[in-house]
């Protein structure tokens, strides 16, 4: 009655035991499992009692008890165990045999020799402290007694027949009783008859080096042939199997033997190791060495060991060690063999903190190195935790932070918001371009915009690319003007016909004669582009449709999702769910403070009471109606000479690493857009022809259209002025009290 009422202790075992890969290791049973509440993946190894094993469930208790007693970095971990009347369960760490490792790395070209002498370092530093520390002999060491971890390190287990060498109280049977296959690995002495307590140890120590480069041994004669043992190890192996077993060595100095200069473990990898397991009591100034060390041997080190030991390492240098930016060339580098979901887990959060930091040297790194990472950021995470630190960099006093903040752009742009990127980027491009003393930087902020051109609203480009690609052919550095030239063939689909003739052709023809070859190579090749657009349209009147639809597409279909062309002719673009005036709203919000020459206005208004618009900032304000240079930037003699070429043809310190715009290669593709919201604007493509045949039309004095009515409203504001003028004058100088009467 009571046995009804007995609860089931495998029922509360607090892990779940997963059928599959399950594996022999000697008398136990090795499965994979995880823990019930967690999901933490571990390893059970599993005995069963059975009738006629009386000798084998003596062993599994005495393993049972060993695993839990003994801990040690390079001896299986216990977790958790259970026993039963039927049954024995020992929950470690999760691991898988080495035999089973070693085949999988085999189908991958197999374990490198760095792999093996870190793994045979642990094992023998494992049997080291049995034999010296904890006065214990293994007497089953083998291929089944060592298994693997998640970051390829080795694990001494099997510790069933483990006894003590200052006898035992319980005598337990040897392998060979048990599984008679293990006789080959014997010692050739008898037992007790000679030698030192560890002699019987570490000649299977030397079998087991045997196997790992050379498979199973057939029989213990093969261990006179050599095979693939590396000659570093040869004789400390001979050592291990020689048959005087006095002349053995202790474990603990056959790890001296192989650290020794030349050995088989002295080399970077077990220095690292090494370093890593004690990482916590070196200074911060080895801490600093080690990791500016680390990167140059990463590629050589085994993946799972990046992985899941020097991934953490690194996060926790980071962390609470104050590493600082050495440690981030290493990160990216572990980043590589990381998954994107591991990648977003682990290294994503480090990264947005780091851009905060005030650290210099952490935040040019982090620039230099974002092309490494930043496919894994999201665009919250760009626009709210990193664009508001990285633009930071467009106003610092380093140039080198300031060309590396440029550059990052190329690649934060497509993640940038209607408002980072429109507004807040613009703003800081207009004034880098406009008054940065180094020619470098503002050649490449002029190749930067040229680049990220597709991103931009369609309002904005139409209103900052002339603009800003026309000062940029007037800067007093030639790689700048190149740049200026190239931006405007590299953006060419977004300029109409007249903005061709009457704007562009005329900047690139000043270029024709200018003293750099480089910019006049330059400007001929993109007047004749833009030449060949206008013949195109000369020729053939008709085609200036087609082209104006293609200048249309060019605006809007980076922002549409699927463009339709009825069959009436009409067509449709889907650009956005905003009302027609929001559109107008926005439009004029883009457009505020830019006049009809697409620079910002700083006039004052009728009465002379105008208040000055961001002029500072903007494209335009410092050119004038004749396109002449009016308060641009003029450098002092300090600045010219920042800006001029070294006659060395190479760059300062302040300019290393920056590329000409010339060696950009300009493609032109169009990006995607990310607008988030849509509305409808329908176009009749008849409407528009009769549109774009009407803006284009000259009137009987030469001028467009465009022209007359802005020399006419020229011609109305100088004839206000001077009504105003005859008013004040009529009046006459108003008496001191006197009170003005309208």
């Amino acid at each position: 009655m009571w046995s009804f009422f007995a609860r089931d202790p495998i029922k509360d075992f607090n892990y779940e035991i997963l059928p599959e890969n399950q594996e022999k290791s000697g008398i136990w049973t090795l499965s994979r499992g995880k823990r019930k509440t967690t999901g933490e993946p571990v390893s059970v190894f599993l005995y069963e009692v059975s009738q006629g094993t009386e000798e084998q469930t003596q062993l599994a208790k005495a393993a049972f008890k060993r695993t839990k007693t003994l801990r040690h970095p390079n001896i299986l971990s216990y977790v958790d165990g259970l026993e039963t009347e039927k049954s024995l369960y020992i929950v470690t760490e999760p691991v898988t045999t080495l035999a089973a490792h070693l085949k999988l790395q085999a189908e991958k070209g197999g374990a490198s020799d760095l792999e093996v002498s870190w793994g045979l370092h642990q094992i023998v530093k494992a049997l080291s402290f049995l034999v010296n520390d904890c006065h214990l002999n293994h007497n089953n060491l083998g291929m089944w007694a060592v298994f693997v971890d998640r970051a390829g390190e080795w694990k001494l287990g099997g510790l069933d027949h483990v006894t003590s060498d200052q006898g035992d109280s319980t005598s337990l049977p040897p392998p060979k009783v048990i599984s008679p296959d293990l006789e080959r690995y014997d010692p050739p002495e008898s037992p007790g008859n000679g030698g030192d307590k560890w002699t019987g140890d570490v000649w299977r120590l030397g079998c087991l080096i045997w196997e790992v480069f050379n498979g199973s041994l057939p029989r213990a004669s093969s261990l006179r042939s050599l095979g693939k043992i590396p000659k570093q190890l040869v004789p400390h192996y001979c050592e291990l199997v020689g048959a005087n077993p006095k002349i053995r060595p202790n474990p603990a100095r056959f790890l001296l033997n192989c650290r020794s200069p030349g050995g088989f473990m002295n080399n970077s990898f077990v220095e690292s190791c090494l370093f890593l397991e004690e990482i916590q009591i070196k200074e911060p100034a080895e801490k600093q060495q080690f990791f500016q060390d680390l990167s140059e041997n990463l590629d050589s080190f085994p993946e799972d060991f990046c992985k899941h030991k020097v991934l953490p390492q690194l996060l926790t240098a980071f962390e609470f060690g104050n590493a600082g930016a050495v440690v981030l060339t290493p990160l990216f580098k572990v980043g590589k063999y990381l998954s994107a979901e591991e990648y977003q887990q682990k290294i994503i959060p480090v990264i947005v903190k780091m851009f905060s930091s005030t650290d210099r040297a952490m935040r040019i790194r982090l620039l230099q190195q974002m092309e490494q990472f930043i496919q894994y950021l999201n665009e919250a995470a760009v626009n709210s935790q990193i664009f508001p630190h990285v633009v930071h960099g467009f106003t610092d006093t380093n140039p080198a932070i300031r060309e590396q903040t440029v550059k990052s752009m190329l690649l934060l742009a497509p993640k940038l918001n209607e408002t980072n990127l429109n507004q807040e980027l613009m703003r800081h491009f207009a004034r880098l371009q406009a008054r940065d003393d180094q020619g470098p930087i503002r050649c490449n902020t002029t190749v930067c915009l040229g680049k990220i051109a597709p991103y931009l609203n369609a309002g904005m480009r139409q209103r900052v690319l002339i603009s800003a690609f026309s000062r940029a052919a007037k800067d007093l550095f030639p790689a700048s003007r190149a740049a200026g030239v190239l931006g405007f063939a590299a953006t060419h689909q977004y300029y109409s016909v007249a903005e061709s003739a009457n704007r562009i052709l005329p900047t690139l023809c000043t270029l024709t004669v200018d003293p750099d070859k480089n910019v006049r190579d330059q400007a001929f090749k993109a007047i004749k582009s833009f030449l060949s657009k206008l013949e195109t349209v000369s020729e053939d009147p008709s085609k200036l449709a087609e082209i104006g639809i293609m200048f249309l597409k060019a605006y809007l279909l980076p922002w549409t999702t699927k463009p339709i062309i009825s069959s009436a002719g009409i067509f449709v673009a889907i650009v956005g769910r905003k009302s027609s005036e929001a559109v107008k709203k926005q439009s004029s919000d883009w457009s505020s403070g830019w006049d009809a020459d697409d620079s910002w206005s700083n006039e004052k208004d009728a009465d002379g009471q105008g208040q000055s618009s961001p002029a500072d900032e903007g494209w335009g304000n410092d050119w004038d109606e004749d396109g002449s240079l009016a308060e641009s930037f003029t450098p002092t003699p300090r600045s010219i000479a920042s800006t001029e070429a070294p006659k060395s043809g190479r760059l300062s310190s302040a300019q290393e690493g920056v590329r000409l715009a010339s060696d950009y290669k300009w493609d032109g593709a169009e990006g995607k857009s990310t607008t988030s919201d849509l509305f409808i604007l329908v176009f009749s493509v008849r409407k528009y022809r009769k549109c774009i045949s009407n803006n284009h039309a000259f009137t009987p004095s030469g001028l467009s259209k465009a022209e007359l009515v802005k020399k006419k409203r020229e011609e109305r504001r100088k004839e206000l002025e001077a009504k105003r003028a005859e008013r004040k004058a009529a009046k006459g100088p108003l008496k001191l009290g006197a009170r003005k009467l309208d």
